[in-house]
């Protein structure tokens, strides 16, 4: 079929919208997609190999046409959900023939929209991360596609992540340096987006692109990074994955340009510890390193020390986590380089500093949350050495501050510590402090609703189990039949219940239209977009009388569900106090009201 003859063109370009939705509905019904019908293996290779492969050469002549690439690229594209994984497929599929098309072919794909006349579209690089992100049901399942050919062997199913990653690094390395603005931007964009999954594709693209590229080419994407994490304000989502993908990519530079990022950013002034917080320093040559973790050490040291011989003031700690963290970074990935006073120093500093928290202070205060979550890690690399004082102490402020119903992130903390106490065996003479604590602790963990605590207390409590010499501690642990039985179950790799492929596709694809439906919102609502554009600011509009009675059915129905707790068994010591804390909450509503 040669479209490129010129009396094909008027009809192509009324055409192009059906084209592309033919496409997308052809490959819609054939597996892997999730609403596919079911076809039988044989069936199936029949069809690809006959039907499917018929499309390809429409795709190769319709690479040209303004039109098409206008229509897939669209910005205000609004695909259905069965449509997103062909829309992946057929950007997949465009990859892979651009590369033997001419320049003009391929600026056409990849530089999107330049000019305000133009229809708007998007570069096929940003088009290819937004219909990845599109897939959840897909990358979730996760649905298999070909896999390539390896040293002569048969190719293998890959998941849509591999096939997509890939297929994406293949056309990267044939990409013509004139179109590396709007990769990079595009691969930014996608890091500090608000798809985790996304993110994690853009950064394995980018590290690609420092391994492929040359070395010069790494050290300037790292030290733009760098300088995107010292002017993002605060803490965000954005800086943490910035933050992995420097640490990933100092890995790749070369050693003299290792030693130009300590020049550009010294190790030695205190301005730059939250760059240097998200850096591992395995990355550095074994000189480099100990030179630099010398020296973030020093700073590092002299900014707690000079908070505690201060006020201690709560407004002047975010400079002391960071700090911390520093630390914490020093000793995980360079500890065998600090000599035995360096060590002494720190765990004497990060001590002081837990003698300060206190566990009413610490369940009301976030900075001093990302304190004890700091404190923890450092404690846990220094366990060997710890005074068996302030080995109770620990424990007795963990249980403490349980009680009072913690955030998650510091419950994850406790039970990095709790894993590691099978390292160490306890002194006899704290033994009667820290044992009902540490049962307790491991206990309560393993009973908690939260299915990401419930599955670390597991990891915990196994790994303290394995390693322990204080056998008679961990029935202890195990306070009821229903956990016994669960941790068993986890030790014997038994699964607790079998999900049939059907129920799980059809689980996907509901779980699929939720997340559509949230995106869509985003985009409605004029959060979609690159996360560094400031956001316009939305009309505030008067709650309804629905959203009030809402509200208050919610606050019942809290109310009945204690009551009901309350005529099963005995309430925890902290209930009163907070009953009483709601019963004030109410009485000022209710003034308000008046």
């Amino acid at each position: 079929m040669e479209v490129h003859n010129q009396e094909f063109i008027p009809f192509l370009s009324d055409s192009c919208c059906q084209l592309h939705q033919l496409y997308l509905q052809i490959y819609s019904k054939f597996p892997p997609s999730l609403y596919a019908p079911v076809i039988s293996e044989a069936h199936r290779d029949e069809i690809a190999r006959v039907f499917l492969v018929a499309l390809d050469p429409l795709i190769q002549q319709l690479l040209p046409f303004r039109p098409f690439v206008e229509q897939v690229l669209s910005e205000k594209l609004d695909l259905s959900p069965e449509l997103h994984l062909p829309q992946c497929h057929l950007l997949v599929a465009v990859m892979d023939k651009l590369p033997s098309q001419p320049e003009d072919v391929q600026a056409l794909w990849t530089t999107g929209s330049q000019f305000s006349e133009e229809v708007p579209r998007l570069s096929l690089f940003s088009a290819l991360f937004l219909g990845f992100q599109q897939c959840s049901g897909e990358l979730s399942l996760p649905v298999c596609l070909p896999g390539v050919m390896d040293d002569g062997q048969a190719e293998v199913p890959v998941t849509l992540y591999h096939h997509l990653c890939v297929h994406l690094c293949a056309f990267i390395a044939s990409t013509p340096p004139s179109h590396f603005p709007q990769l990079e931007h595009a691969l930014l964009d996608a890091v500090i987006g608000s798809s985790m999954i996304t993110s994690l594709l853009a950064m394995d693209s980018w590290c690609f692109l420092a391994r492929y590229g040359t070395a010069e080419l790494c050290a300037h994407h790292v030290f733009v990074i760098a300088h995107l994490i010292k002017t993002c304000p605060g803490e965000c989502y954005q800086l943490s994955v910035l933050g992995i993908l420097l640490r990933r990519m100092l890995f790749l530079m070369a050693p003299d340009h290792q030693v130009e990022f300590t020049q550009k950013f010294p190790p030695k002034e205190a301005e730059n510890l939250p760059l240097w917080q998200h850096i591992s320093l395995k990355a550095l040559t074994p000189d480099l390193r100990k030179q630099v973790a010398h020296q973030l050490c020093a700073v590092g040291l002299t900014q707690c020390r000079q908070w505690l011989s201060g006020r201690c003031t709560l407004g002047e700690l975010p400079p002391v986590n960071v700090a911390l963290s520093v630390l914490l970074t020093v000793c995980n990935s360079a500890g065998d380089t600090l000599e035995a006073g360096l060590q002494a120093a720190v765990l004497g500093a990060a001590s002081q500093l837990w003698v300060l928290l206190k566990g009413k202070q610490v369940s009301s205060q976030p900075c001093l949350q990302q304190t004890l979550c700091l404190l923890l890690p450092l404690l846990e690399f220094f366990i060997q050495t710890l005074e068996p004082q302030l080995i109770a102490q620990v424990f007795a402020m963990q249980a403490s501050l349980l009680e009072l119903d913690p955030p998650d992130h510091v419950r994850l903390a406790a039970l990095d510590l709790l894993s590691s106490m099978g390292k160490l065996f306890m002194p006899q003479e704290i033994q009667g402090q820290v044992i009902p604590k540490l049962s307790y602790l491991f206990a309560s963990l393993l009973a908690d609703k939260t299915w990401l605590i419930y599955q670390h207390a597991l990891e915990a409590f196994t790994q303290f189990a394995e390693a322990t010499r204080h056998e008679d501690l961990v029935p202890q642990c195990l306070n009821s039949e229903e956990i016994k039985n669960k941790v068993v179950c986890f030790l014997a790799k038994a699964r607790q219940g079998e999900e049939t492929a059907e129920a799980r596709a059809e689980r996907m694809k509901q779980e699929k239209a939720v997340c559509s439906a949230h995106l869509l919102k985003m985009k409605v609502d004029g959060e979609w977009g690159s996360a560094l554009e400031p956001l316009a600011k939305r009309a505030c509009h008067s709650p309804c009388e629905d959203q009030y009675k809402s509200a208050i059915e919610a606050a019942e129905r809290a109310l009945e569900a204690v009551k009901l707790l309350l005529q099963k068994g005995p309430s925890p010591a902290w209930l009163a106090v907070k009953l009483e804390a709601l019963q004030t909450a109410v009485a000022i509503l209710r003034n308000t009201v008046r």
